[in-house]
């Protein structure tokens, strides 16, 4: 593990506290698991951490969605009320990034993902989160897009209004205010 990716201890003990408070504040999304064997994998995989605390500190509040047992994978998502305020105003990827002549953004949703160890939320993954508290009654998230879109120039993203969750479209490059990505991670 390099040391710009590692925490310091103070770091580490405040993240695991924070992710335990969450995960006992909110236990309707993960009713069938319990916390020590969450931590122990965590502490097994410092590297995890140091990708947990990356959600935590842009605002996604990561906590535990899910357990897939094939795997033995603890998985997180951000579960913030709105898109992570520190991930807003990004175009979706490089490549959208690159092509922007004039008003770049500071980075992409792809390219933050990916320097924090972690992946956009699919279509299904956002409805999930969904299906767990109504999220983004105010801002909107980028989710992963399939090829045959993003070839064409577009980029998908969702959020929930009028009662139902939206998945729409807009070019790649765009970017607002209001528009960032929720990330997942398996642990």
């Amino acid at each position: 593990m390099t040391k710009k990716k590692a925490l310091s201890t103070e770091q580490y003990d405040e993240l695991l506290a924070s992710l335990k408070d969450r995960f006992d504040q909110n236990i309707e999304r993960h009713e069938s698991l319990e916390w020590e064997p969450i931590q122990q994998k965590l502490e097994a995989h410092p590297y995890k951490l140091w990708s947990l605390f990356e959600m935590e500190r842009t605002g996604g509040e990561p906590d535990v969605v899910g357990y897939d047992q094939e795997n033995d994978e603890y998985i997180f998502f951000d579960c913030s009320a709105e898109s992570p305020s520190g991930r807003r105003s990004v175009c979706y990827d490089q490549k959208a990034l690159d092509a922007r002549k004039k008003n770049k953004p500071e980075s992409s949703a792809m390219t933050m993902a990916a320097d924090m160890g972690i992946e956009l939320l699919t279509e299904e993954q956002y409805r999930a989160l969904q299906k767990l508290g109504t999220i983004d009654l105010k801002t909107s998230s980028w989710v992963l897009t399939p090829s045959e879109v993003r070839d064409r120039g577009g980029a998908l993203f969702c959020d929930f209004r009028y009662g139902q969750v939206f998945l729409y479209h807009n070019g790649a490059d765009s970017y607002y205010g209001a528009r960032g990505f929720r990330g997942m991670m398996r642990v």
